[in-house]
């Protein structure tokens, strides 16, 4: 669990390694947390395989759909912008929102994710173009080249981690929610200790990075 502190948007994230997604796990994830499902990407993942930014796509179409112009904001409340990119199905699922077709969207993209310093970017990408389509069911957030230098969302605080660890920079979470809002802390840690997940913050997760920097 990630929370990224009472000056941002106040809430808890549940994480786990994508390339370790099964259908029992998104299961799990929908029911322990309740918010939206996505993957969280790193910085070189996300340049190597060439994607936008859902803004930077909006901002683009905006000259033949004006309306988008008027819908995406300037600021968001707590950042600057999003960390949005693409939705994802793989091409081997029916549907893509079952958790058996999450599951292997969300695996197959923590594989992808471990390649990434192995081979050549054509090839990465014709690799994530073969076994892709988009629009789909799993949403991908891009974190910022820098990560906690220069944005301190869930996406650079989940990516720092990976970092960290030596993992292969792709996690798959979801906002934990209680009720009608998003989960105070105190309530997810008091989870997290009886469930034996770890808990850290924003706070946590910088030490660490500067350690291991």
């Amino acid at each position: 669990m990630i929370y990224d502190g009472d000056d941002r948007e106040g809430e808890v994230d549940l994480f786990f390694p994508a390339q370790n997604a099964t259908p029992h796990a998104i299961r799990r994830l929908r029911r322990d947390a309740g918010g939206l499902v996505f993957v969280a990407l790193g910085p070189q993942l996300h340049d190597a395989l060439g994607l936008p930014f859902l803004h930077e796509v909006y901002d683009q179409a905006s000259d033949t759909w004006p309306t988008l112009q008027g819908l995406t904001p300037d600021a968001l409340p707590y950042d600057a912008r999003s960390s949005f990119s693409l939705t994802l199905n793989h091409r081997d699922t029916f549907t893509g929102i079952t958790d058996n077709d999450r599951a292997l969207t969300v695996k197959e993209l923590g594989r992808l994710a471990s390649l990434e310093p192995c081979i050549e970017p054509d090839a990465l990408r014709e690799r994530f173009t073969d076994r892709f389509r988009t629009p789909g069911h799993v949403h991908l957030c891009s974190a910022a080249e820098g990560l906690l230098d220069a944005r301190e969302g869930h996406t650079e605080l989940a990516i720092a981690l990976t970092r960290i660890a030596g993992t292969p920079e792709a996690l798959v979470g979801a906002e934990i929610l209680d009720e009608d809002d998003a989960m105070k802390p105190s309530r997810a840690r008091q989870r997290a200790e009886a469930n034996g997940t770890p808990f850290v913050d924003a706070q946590d997760i910088h030490a660490a990075f500067q350690a291991h920097d």
